[in-house]
């Protein structure tokens, strides 16, 4: 479970060098498990934990980020776009996108914050093998947050010529600069674009947490995902309700836990310049989650 900012600040982690995931809400988070079990492998003095940080408290969490202890962190909803303000300077990972997931120092004892995106190596990693299928389709993107705006980038490399962005407020949402073809639709217009499209993608939370019951796709549309990639960023739980739906209509479906994996690991390479025991974290974290 994860720390209020007022329950972390008082914690023995506070005071010890630390790696953090911020977010909010946070409850659902593996990414502890993960980087606390990668920090024993190589048996780093430091510890990483989840801090669910309100909006009134952001201004509050990036004096943080100066405090010795600081090493870097992990961003989640719904922060990705609001920190950039805070950022000294970015990587070529960010280009482009404008949102941000990982943060890391220069040095042990700097106080320079890079901003990483980590989120684009992270999903493209499970659909290396689906590259022919997918080159020169369409794609429907659920979402328009700054997780979004990764997939979409990602997309791109990986050959989609255009792009569907579901929106609930889709007046609100100004097309990127791109030589991709955008369609910015509400959700009730994505249906007429199935026919081209390739691959589906959920941004959401719909899926996980308070949202645990609800899925992007109703039932009456279902049979529109057949034979297509549906693809999940939730991890836990294991399977969403659109997953499961996805399943039983016949479509090819991948949740978010290759994604958490690899984008953890670009960020710990980051961090600390070693290697992710993969396997090893793959292990231990599909054992969790089955035996939650």
């Amino acid at each position: 479970m994860a720390f209020s900012f007022d329950e972390f600040k008082t914690s023995n982690i506070s005071q010890i060098p630390h790696y953090l995931v911020i977010g909010h809400p946070l409850g659902h988070t593996l990414s502890p498990l993960m980087h606390n079990a990668a920090l024993t492998h190589y048996n780093i003095k430091a510890s990483y934990a989840a801090v669910d940080i309100r909006a009134d408290e952001l201004a509050s969490f990036i004096s943080w980020m100066n405090s010795k202890n600081f090493k870097g962190c992990n961003i989640t909803i719904p922060y990705k776009e609001q920190l950039i303000s805070a950022i000294d300077h970015f990587d070529s990972s960010v280009q482009g996108i404008q949102a941000i997931n990982t943060i890391s120092k220069t040095d042990p004892g700097g106080n320079t914050l890079i901003g990483s995106n980590t989120d684009i190596y992270g999903f493209t990693q499970p659909l290396f093998k689906y590259e022919d299928f997918i080159d020169g389709t369409r794609a429907i993107v659920f979402g328009t947050g700054g997780a979004s705006k990764a997939v979409v980038s990602a997309l791109g490399e990986l050959g989609i010529e255009e792009i569907v962005w579901v929106s609930r407020n889709p007046a609100r949402i100004q097309k990127p600069e791109s030589d991709l073809i955008f369609h910015i639709v509400d959700y009730n217009q994505w249906q007429a674009f199935t026919d081209e499209a390739s691959i589906i993608v959920n941004t959401t939370p719909l899926g996980m947490g308070d949202f645990l019951n609800e899925t992007i796709i109703g039932e009456q549309d279902i049979s529109l995902v057949e034979n297509k990639i549906c693809y999940d960023l939730i991890y836990n739980p294991e399977k969403t309700k659109f997953i499961t739906m996805a399943e039983e209509a016949g479509a090819r479906t991948i949740n978010g836990l290759d994604m958490l994996i690899h984008q953890g690991s670009r960020s710990f390479e980051i961090w600390t310049g070693k290697q992710f025991p993969i396997n090893d974290i793959r292990d231990l974290l599909t054992t969790h989650l089955r035996n939650q």
